[in-house]
């Protein structure tokens, strides 16, 4: 398969699939096995950024709250709230994920139904 030879036409069944693999598995994958190579990979970058961003700011969250129940210190931490880290893995994580929904859409429009077989056409003979 080339890679950038632009996107494969794809039947109806296929793009079904590729849309709901990038929007309920992960953004980004639908698109690449749909031919889509660069904005598949883009999305998933994008997807994947974000997630791991949202990743960081859990941790670092819990990070603080497992630290207060070891009740040597009297004191509360002051940097409980790590919302940017949320917020901007939250952000990214639904760029990529409107973004593989764009590009989903525009998969199912181009996808071709098969032509059916011309009625006065017979199939060939199998011998052996």
């Amino acid at each position: 398969m080339k890679i950038f030879s632009g996107a494969k036409s794809l039947s109806p069944s296929a793009a079904r699939n590729y849309l709901l693999m990038n929007l309920f598995a992960t953004p980004g994958l639908g698109s690449l096995l749909g031919g889509r190579i660069v904005s598949g990979l883009g999305q998933l970058i994008v997807f994947l950024f974000g997630f791991v961003l949202f990743c960081f700011g859990f941790f670092k969250t819990m990070k603080v709250y497992y630290s207060m129940a070891d009740f040597s210190v009297d004191t509360v931490p002051s940097q409980a709230g790590n919302l940017h880290y949320f917020l901007a893995g939250f952000l990214f994580a639904a760029a990529g994920w409107l973004w593989s929904l764009l590009t989903s859409v525009q998969m199912v429009r181009a996808a071709k139904t098969p032509e059916p077989a011309q009625p006065g056409t017979v199939p060939p003979r199998i011998t052996k």
